[in-house]
């Protein structure tokens, strides 16, 4: 018979463990040479995203009437820092999102990020590549707008394809029969697309940088009209296969940022999915006056899986969501 494994374990090697406490380490090295201000925010928030694909997990307390949430990532507070006047800043935490459990996720996870005023995206992915070369000595990165990334990969401009164009692709690629999608949405359309071919096609042995997303694909993001074509100012980050950081030039309008979150909070209520509250204490900031600036979130665990050629998330960090 196949005896149990030890839960009380780790699931990561020591050498693993080693070879992450070096990297975090080094991380701070390349911001503290850049004269960042290193910061803490809470974990536990009174209100939260409200994204549609990211799920927030509660925390109840006899303090408060109403759930707190976990952060999924710093950035509302850290753009708090950055209206009361921090200057460049980063942080190292704990992240935590509701999500299904896999090679690449775990409920709980460290994230590094970072935000420099007065950057656009495009500064912002120089001092990206800054830190890819110094923290994985890796190849100089190719960058692609999302534009050309489609045309070379799927010979369609994403801005002005029909969805009817886009579904055609869809079959061609055999990717039409997936449970649960809907096929006339067109930014659901576009991400699978993304996902499931141009990501696949994507320079292993280099790092990518992909950006000026569609206006739908904003997040947090300023939009700019690119002769006629609206885009969000937003980078992401591909390497080894990975997804490893997400970029922003920032929106700093708060009646904008207040009607994303509020069209966002309709659309979560015509999907079924749970309310959360919207933070006005983010909004209050950018009203008081955030300066103009960019951001960029990285996956601290994948970078130790690239470091270490880990195959799964579990190999990089001490005890998983299942033995903690």
């Amino acid at each position: 018979m196949k005896s149990k494994p030890s839960l009380w374990m780790p699931t990561a090697s020591i050498e693993h463990l080693k070879t992450r406490a070096q990297l975090i380490a080094k991380i701070r090295n390349f911001f503290w040479q850049r004269d960042f201000l290193e910061v803490e925010t809470p974990l536990l928030s009174h209100a939260t995203v409200t994204d549609l694909h990211l799920s927030s997990l509660t925390v109840q307390s006899q303090l408060f009437p109403h759930p707190l949430y976990l952060q999924t990532s710093p950035e509302f507070a850290m753009k708090r820092l950055l209206a009361a006047g921090s200057g460049p800043i980063f942080q190292l935490c704990k992240s935590f999102r509701d999500e299904e459990k896999g090679r690449y996720h775990n409920t709980e996870f460290t994230m590094l990020e970072w935000y420099r005023p007065h950057f656009t995206h495009h500064d912002l992915m120089d001092e990206m590549e800054a830190f890819l070369s110094f923290i994985l000595n890796c190849s100089k990165p190719i960058r692609l707008s999302y534009q050309a990334a489609f045309e070379r990969y799927l010979s369609i401009n994403p801005h002005t394809v029909s969805i009817d164009r886009l579904v055609d692709v869809l079959k061609q690629r055999q990717l039409n029969t997936i449970a649960g999608i809907d096929y006339q949405d067109r930014t659901t359309v576009l991400q699978l697309l993304m996902t499931h071919e141009i990501e696949t096609h994507l320079s292993k042995d280099k790092p990518v940088f992909i950006y000026d997303y569609p206006a739908d694909q904003a997040a947090l993001a300023k939009l700019r009209d690119d002769n006629g074509v609206i885009v969000a100012e937003r980078f992401e980050v591909y390497f080894k296969g990975f997804e490893l950081a997400n970029g922003f030039h920032e929106l700093t309008d708060a009646k904008e940022q207040q009607a994303r979150f509020e069209k966002d909070l309709r659309a979560r209520k015509e999907c079924g999915l749970p309310f959360v509250s919207m933070d006005t204490r983010l909004l209050d900031a950018l009203e008081a006056g955030m300066p103009s600036c960019a951001g960029v979130a990285v996956g601290v665990d994948r970078l130790v899986m690239i470091m270490t050629g880990a195959s799964s998330i579990e190999e990089v960090i001490s005890f998983p969501i299942d033995r903690a």
